[in-house]
């Protein structure tokens, strides 16, 4: 991911993984590298674009990286997957790069256009594990060093005590301690982070 965030690496990707494993917190940070080093690079969580790809995808090919999370959001929506297609086309001639991301590998995606199906599947695949608690751990530090945050051992142990271990919570409750602690202009501690959790 580092050599193409970078530009070493012209390679597509396909990452799959089960929900927690990774994928999200790999396409942001790529992306985050590539914008530091001048790039343009783009993420789209498909979740929210489900339905509208038509709309949206169209000139984003003039990227230099285009990161596309969670495909399983718009297989079988026939409009979605001729936007996609037409897309890869576009972006393959335009020499960008993307990144796609899944819980399926291509084959299981349940698309209805097979040409699309088979481009997904001509991309380098990198299936991911799901992340141990010593790897939340770091996906967590990195990403609150990332925004100047300090994260000690005690907070952490608090937040996987109280509010799981699910990667996509956890960097969701880090977004919104990040938010509370600036405009409180507070370290973040046990008791902050209780203080949050209660409201």
């Amino acid at each position: 991911m580092k050599s193409v965030a970078n530009g070493e690496s012209k390679e597509w990707l396909y990452l799959s993984g089960a929900a927690g494993s990774g994928k999200s917190h790999l396409l942001l940070a790529t992306c985050t590298t590539a914008q530091k080093q001048g790039r343009r690079a783009l993420y789209f969580p498909l979740s929210v674009f489900a339905g509208r790809l038509q709309e949206v995808l169209p000139d984003q090919e003039n990227a230099d990286i285009v990161c596309l999370d969670g495909l399983e959001n718009c297989a079988g929506n026939e409009q979605d997957e001729v936007a996609l297609f037409h897309f890869y086309n576009r972006a393959r001639a335009a020499n960008a790069v993307v990144v796609f991301a899944a819980r399926p590998a291509p084959h299981g995606l349940s698309l209805l256009i097979p040409d699309l199906q088979s481009r997904l599947g001509q991309c380098t695949r990198l299936n991911l594990e799901s992340l141990g608690d010593d790897g939340r751990r770091e996906v967590l530090l990195h990403r609150a060093l990332q925004r100047g945050l300090e994260l000690d051992d005690a907070v952490l142990d608090y937040m996987f005590k109280r509010v799981g271990r699910d990667l996509l919570t956890l960097t969701t409750l880090l977004d919104k301690l990040d938010r509370e602690s600036l405009a409180a202009q507070r370290k973040v501690t046990v008791p902050f982070l209780r203080k949050l959790l209660e409201r």
